[in-house]
């Protein structure tokens, strides 16, 4: 009997460990590490496809969002979407602040980045749009002093519901804390389509919320929205450009079973 326990708990060991196995293989690597193959820039005033002053670009395996071709940022937002649109799946970026904000940057936007979830198509984004309709991952680096919170969420033509109530509230601080100076940060989403998002660092979850949805009195949402029903069950994934250089050495997508 003892032996028979030992050979089921083995099995059941092995069964496992070949289970995480095979979910380690089906992540999908967004970035290769060589180019942008697979995405589409569009930035503010531009038109879509026009990488302005070189702004997304790989530099030693890494994607790098710089502005060393601006004279000044000039509200020249940037957006790098992914090719394929998402509804149930955990992604997974790994990021970096480093050097000097461009002049002209907006003070709110000094080490603030973002990953867009449940985005609109840039194709569908008028000339000056600044921000996709989508719900954002807002990444944030500290000064070295202030303590801030990053994985927060901010919500361009969209609003979400926490704890059962609808946020119309632009941007809700998770409860992470400060990551200081140009550190890497390992970053995960987990969405569930049109139901529960999570925003995870160091295997723990600092922020949670529900039901995305269009906000009908945005002008930028109301182009989308084609019935009564507003929730956001999936979208394109996008990188942001805000005016403070930014590094991403991982971007990956594990699907997930609805």
């Amino acid at each position: 009997m003892y032996c028979r326990l030992i050979a089921t708990t083995f099995c059941l060991f092995a069964m496992a460990s070949t289970s995480l196995a095979a979910e380690d293989e089906a992540w999908i690597q967004l970035f290769n590490g060589k180019n942008l193959d697979g995405w589409t820039v569009k930035i503010r005033n531009h038109p879509v496809g026009e990488n302005f002053g070189n702004t997304f670009r790989v530099e030693d395996g890494l994607l790098t969002v710089r502005y060393d071709q601006y004279d000044t940022f000039d509200e020249q937002f940037g957006h790098l979407f992914y090719r394929d649109a998402f509804s149930h799946y955990r992604l997974r970026v790994e990021y970096r602040f480093i050097g000097e904000q461009c002049p002209g940057g907006p003070g709110w936007a000094f080490r603030n980045s973002g990953v867009m979830l449940h985005g609109q198509k840039p194709e569908t984004m008028t000339v000056d749009q600044r921000f996709p309709v989508s719900v954002e991952a807002q990444l944030l680096g500290g000064d070295g002093v202030a303590e801030r919170t990053t994985s927060n969420v901010c919500t361009p033509g969209t609003h979400i519901v926490i704890d059962g109530e609808r946020i119309t509230r632009h941007c809700n601080s998770s409860r992470s804390k400060t990551y200081h100076g140009d550190q890497w940060v390992t970053a995960e989403f987990e969405v569930r389509g049109g139901d529960v998002i999570k925003h995870i660092l160091d295997g723990q979850v600092v922020l949670k919320y529900e039901k995305p949805q269009y906000d009908p009195s945005d002008s930028d949402a109301q182009r989308l929205i084609a019935s009564d029903d507003l929730l956001i069950r999936q979208g394109t994934i996008s990188l942001q450009s805000e005016s403070h250089p930014v590094q991403f050495r991982k971007v990956e997508l594990l699907p997930l079973k609805p």
